[in-house]
């Protein structure tokens, strides 16, 4: 099904890269260039199935369009990619056999991911490095660094508390990927139950504080990252703002009896 799809997502490119608008043609009495405008034909649709096939070019370029923006380093030959598909789309014999394409592209992209994983990852020990010069700026013995944005005078949760908090996060580069603030509502969750760098951070901040954090990928999502959001090796920026604290319940503390 993964082929079928990247082989149907191929199709609209083709389709769309074939159609040209404008021509400059010379005139040969006053051997000046002029355009010629050439409108493109009207498109008709017999039946639902020439409706569905038109739905499909434009649901699968823009997935396609999409798509690759993710390859490794953004680029690749446009005019070698369509060459290869209108080969291989006609039945003609491609350069490369099947195998051979999947095997290249497989190593490629590997080499391509590991290469990115190492900038990001020198990229947030130079950041943290001469971000912890800043004098505003705190550093934990884990690496964690912060800054008091505003400091509360309320209690400090522990790291079983229930904690409710309005936060954003940003990678370094400035790119949002959370953001309770956008949501309009804060949340609730267990100290202990997030990453590393937010279970030790918020039990540093009375309550009613906002701190800004600067977080190292291992406290953070490590060598995998998160989804499509967080690559690997990241380091992230929160702002956190606590709001309030809830103890955990009474019988939330206690410990199966543990038979021996």
């Amino acid at each position: 099904m993964k082929k079928l799809l990247i082989l149907l997502l191929a199709v609209s490119t083709i389709a769309m890269a074939g159609t040209k608008e404008k021509k400059p043609k010379k005139d040969k009495k006053s051997k000046k260039k002029t355009e010629l405008v050439v409108e493109k034909p009207a498109i008709v649709f017999a039946n639902d199935i020439d409706s569905m096939s038109y739905a499909l070019g434009v649901n699968i370029a823009n997935d396609l369009t999409r798509n690759l923006k993710t390859i490794p380093g953004g680029t690749y030959n446009k005019d070698l990619f369509m060459k290869a598909f209108s080969t291989v789309f006609n039945g003609d014999s491609a350069v490369m056999s099947n195998e051979n394409a999947m095997a290249f592209l497989q190593g490629y992209f590997t080499k391509a991911q590991e290469k990115q994983a190492i900038d990001k990852k020198s990229e947030g020990e130079k950041f943290l490095k001469e971000n912890a010069k800043n004098p505003a700026v705190q550093t934990t013995a884990s690496g964690l660094q912060y800054i008091v944005l505003t400091n509360g005078n309320g209690p400090k949760p522990a790291e079983t508390d229930k904690v409710k908090v309005h936060y954003e996060g940003t990678l370094l580069d400035g790119t949002k990927f959370d953001s309770s603030y956008d949501r309009g509502e804060p949340i609730e969750f267990q100290l202990n139950q997030v990453i590393k760098g937010w279970t030790e951070g918020v039990q540093l901040m009375p309550k009613g504080s906002k701190y800004k954090f600067f977080i190292p990928y291992e406290l953070a999502y490590g060598e995998q990252g998160a989804g499509g959001a967080i690559p690997p090796f990241a380091t992230l920026i929160f702002v956190v703002e606590l709001i309030d604290i809830n103890a955990p319940a009474v019988t939330d503390q206690i410990k199966p009896l543990e038979i021996k």
